[in-house]
């Protein structure tokens, strides 16, 4: 039997459980597609404007894509379920890409993190457009050396779907040789999508995400909320757990809460030019793309998480990418990151759907899981900065490249 058969067996068997859960667990897991996803798309479709150009939009403007095509599925169940075999069939295809021949042990094992990350992290993972951006980026970071022009086109692609992948970029641009080309197809997709935007009416709203994202407030899942959701729990006055309706999420207030909310975008630009230059420091001493890019975009990654005011449980598959190709260039290295990811998947299963609940209504018990989940992304944060700290330098040694010219 060959070694791939038992992978996709699981990988069926897996996406098909996550999609069921989505089902029958709490809170709505799979809330955005059918309340936001869906409307969205359909009203480009019918002709009654397209977000992010006749509107400004709290997504890049390609994030429209996957909704609507999402559609094409629906035929099959409906728009939710469609949304679900569209993020299975992307899945299906970084993982057939990931998988490769079955040959490679890092390549397997990979694998298997991959599906025990989608189980353990639940419906959020799947049923939000960052699934999407998953095996996009995944396939970017794979090609980085063999293809790095194609790599870097994949990873802006990502970007301008949801901005995360920049991380990515950023650590691919740092850490290559072959910058120049990263840079160059990044800049060119780019280009191209701003290009488009602007003939179809849309120029006043291309960087329409960039503002929307400044001026929101705390919310409720983030690491820099904590310390707010402990005051409401301990009845502190002012502050609470409140629903915001225009954004449709949950924020917290307390005392100087503005403040920090305000603060926080210019932390996270301080703390990302900061991961950044370190990285840079480091490849310029000599550090090579396989022992500099894994801990440097999984940094980057770690500090898009850890300083931002908006913190979705389904931020945690942005850890992925970076960690899955970590995995099929040195395995035993990343057995300890990788459990750490993997715990932190389950940990914010239990805080949404699970416990969401009885977190809004500020209960103990929820909080001290959310407080651990948050406290496991500070401390993976800080192990990822150190490990780039102490990357070695002095040589170049290549990275694995397969004969297809892939990691």
């Amino acid at each position: 039997m060959s070694r791939r058969v038992p992978l996709w067996i699981a990988f069926v068997l897996v996406h098909a459980a996550v999609i069921l859960l989505g089902h029958v667990l709490p809170s709505q897991p799979m809330g955005d597609v059918y309340n936001v996803y869906e409307p969205w798309s359909r009203q480009a479709l019918i002709g009654a404007g397209i977000v992010g150009i006749d509107e400004p939009w709290v997504y890049p403007q390609i994030a429209l894509v996957p909704m609507v095509l999402a559609w094409g599925f629906s035929l099959l169940g409906g728009y939710t379920i469609g949304w679900g075999l569209l993020a299975t069939a992307a899945n299906a295809l970084g993982f057939g890409m990931l998988v490769g021949r079955g040959r490679s042990r890092g390549r397997r094992t990979a694998a298997w993190l991959w599906l025990a990350a989608i189980l353990l992290l639940g419906p959020v993972g799947l049923f939000r457009l960052d699934a999407l951006t998953v095996p996009l980026s995944l396939a970017g970071c794979l090609w980085l050396v063999g293809r790095p022009w194609l790599g870097g086109a994949l990873l802006a692609v990502g970007m301008w779907i949801k901005v995360w992948p920049a991380a990515l970029l950023a650590a691919a641009v740092l850490a290559l040789r072959r910058r120049a080309a990263v840079l160059g197809a990044a800049l060119a997709v780019s280009l191209a999508t701003i290009a488009v935007v602007v003939l179809a009416g849309g120029g006043a709203t291309v960087f329409g995400f960039v503002g929307d994202q400044a001026v929101r407030g705390l919310q409720l899942e983030a690491p820099v909320s904590t310390p707010y959701v402990w005051q409401a729990a301990l009845g502190v006055p002012g502050a609470a757990i409140y629903f915001a309706a225009d954004i449709i999420t949950f924020e917290v207030v307390g005392a100087g809460s503005a403040a920090v909310a305000a603060a926080m975008t210019p932390v996270l630009v301080a703390v990302v030019v900061a991961v950044a230059a370190a990285g840079a420091v480091q490849a310029w001493r000599g550090a090579s793309f396989a022992a500099l890019f894994p801990p440097l975009a999984l940094a980057l990654v770690l500090a898009f998480i850890v300083t931002n005011k908006v913190g979705s449980p389904q931020y945690m598959t942005w850890l992925l990418p970076p960690l899955l190709v970590a995995v099929v260039l040195d395995r035993a290295r990343w057995a300890g990151p990788a459990a750490v990811v993997l715990f932190l998947c389950g940990l914010t299963q239990l805080v949404y759907p699970v416990l969401y609940d009885r977190l809004l209504a500020a209960e103990v018990t929820a909080v001290i899981v959310l407080t651990m989940r948050n406290a496991l992304v500070v401390a993976l944060f800080a192990w990822m900065c150190v490990r780039v700290l102490r990357v070695p330098v002095g040589g170049r040694p290549r990275a694995a490249v397969s004969s297809r010219g892939s990691v």
